[in-house]
């Protein structure tokens, strides 16, 4: 018996334009009101969920920043958190500054962008969905200086070549992890991966691995894939996501969430 669905956000519950469609919201709503615990697996900010789910109550748990955060948002509540060390952080900031990535991090539960330009292309592709985005202009400076709480870096570049060079950088930290999407990397605690919250999150709720379905499409979702009963990806996935997956759904555009509730609820589809 499923109890739990745990689902990623973008290339997932969201199309190719950042959208929730209302197919796919509909079923998630069926999925709650059948009695099945819908926790969003994403690796968005706090701040920054779909503006389609932001003021629906038929989810209560949400795992933040690829894991680091997870919060009941019923009782404002941080469940388990794994923070990258401000050291660290600093550390990976400075190398990051002799090359051409623009960064954000997430902390203390806000978004901070390094600079305008990485601030108007977030706010481009995140539109109504970006709320309490933050310009700072130096990250390292900033967070040597302040008392915060690092969940994660958001990492974006032109040119693939700076997969070495991001590994380069973080070959030295042994407690940080990578993963990739095209002109895109995620950096997080080992501790703070989907799979590690996802795991925490229903032994706090007395729910198996057995119990639990996952669904997503990119690297950052493999973590879920490795340590759970039943996961699914999307057409849309990656190959690395698909070889791990027990079925493969329809792509993000053809509300591939809905097609796998239905399944999970045995409904007609």
């Amino acid at each position: 018996m499923i109890k739990l669905l745990a689902v990623d956000m973008d290339g997932t519950c969201l199309n190719k334009e950042g959208k929730m469609s209302d197919k796919t919201l509909n079923a998630l709503k069926r999925a709650a009101e059948a009695g099945i615990t819908v926790v969003p697996a994403t690796g968005r900010n706090i701040n920054c969920l779909p503006a389609k789910i932001k003021n629906e109550d038929f989810y209560r748990y949400v795992i933040f920043s690829n894991g680091s955060l997870v919060v009941d948002l019923k009782e404002d509540k941080e469940l388990f958190s794994a923070y990258i060390d401000n050291g660290t952080a600093c550390r990976i900031l400075k190398e990051l500054r002799k090359h051409l990535i623009l960064t954000a991090v997430h902390m203390n539960r806000d978004f901070y962008v390094n600079g305008i330009i990485l601030y108007c292309g977030v706010k481009h592709v995140l539109g109504e969905d970006a709320t309490n985005l933050k310009i700072v202009h130096n990250l390292a400076r900033f967070v040597k200086k302040k008392d915060v709480s690092v969940e994660e870096f958001q990492l974006f570049y032109r040119n693939e070549k700076y997969r070495d060079t991001i590994n380069g950088i973080i070959a030295a930290h042994k407690d940080i992890c990578v993963a990739f999407s095209k002109g895109y990397a995620e950096l997080f605690h080992r501790d703070g991966t989907k799979g590690t919250a996802l795991l925490r999150l229903a032994a706090h709720l007395g729910i198996s691995p057995d119990e639990v379905v996952c669904i997503g499409d990119e690297e950052n979702d493999i973590s879920m894939f490795e340590v759970i009963g039943h996961s699914y990806a999307m057409g849309n996935a990656i190959d690395k996501v698909k070889a791990l997956a027990e079925k493969i759904l329809p792509v993000n555009d053809e509300d591939g969430v809905a097609f796998a509730i239905n399944e999970i609820l045995g409904e007609r589809i």
